[in-house]
């Protein structure tokens, strides 16, 4: 039952009755009160692999669109969208109530740079400079290969995506993996058990569109 329930914030509709929350993300920089509810990941609490990616992973490198992988009830894509207002915001994820609290969150924080949406609803033509993610391991591996072979190919040319995992969760492996398909990882720091991985895009390489 316990596995059946973290499935939950996997599906389009999390099948559980809704208790509304409040989690408050607080930086240095940044300071937002968010709206969770059950069924959405981490719904009680600030994940700490997300705090160590909101504290460490680097600002974007360029003006391109970003994107949160996976966005739950917003925590990446509004602290980024506040950081760089100037820059569109997408949040993706397949869970419509994680998406329905990312839009009322960005709402009350007044940030009009953000677009909640589904994976599919994201136009064909855009291209990231920067994508950011707490990834959903627990999906599976081949789940997991799947969809980051979606999105990564997505970046500009030159773009970089952050990506922070558990390191008893596979990190380590991850980045090899990554490496195999020409999509170079590094590792950018180990923190509270946590790796945040930076991947690479070259300019010269090919495109998969």
């Amino acid at each position: 039952m316990a596995e059946q329930g973290r499935q939950h914030y996997f599906s389009a509709d999390p099948g559980v009755a809704s208790r509304p929350g409040q989690v408050r993300v607080e930086l240095e920089d940044v300071q937002l009160d968010l709206r969770t509810d059950s069924g959405v990941f981490s719904h009680s609490r600030l994940d700490p692999g997300t705090k160590v990616l909101l504290e460490n992973a680097p600002l974007p490198r360029n003006r391109g669109d970003i994107l949160d992988l996976g966005c739950g009830y917003g925590p990446i894509a509004l602290t980024f969208a506040t950081r760089r207002k100037r820059l569109r915001v997408w949040a993706v994820d397949v869970n419509e109530r994680a998406l329905g609290l990312v839009r009322e969150n960005a709402e009350t924080a007044r940030l009009g740079n953000v677009t909640a949406c589904l994976p599919d609803e994201v136009p064909e033509d855009v291209r990231f400079g920067t994508i950011y993610s707490n990834p959903p391991i627990r999906i599976g591996k081949a789940e997991m290969h799947a969809m980051l072979l979606r999105w990564l190919p997505l970046l500009q040319d030159g773009g970089t995506a952050y990506l922070v995992v558990q390191k008893h969760l596979g990190s380590d492996s991850l980045a090899k993996w990554l490496d195999a398909q020409g999509l170079p990882a590094a590792r950018l720091l180990s923190h509270r058990g946590y790796r945040l991985l930076e991947v690479q895009k070259s300019s010269d390489r090919s495109s998969q569109d």
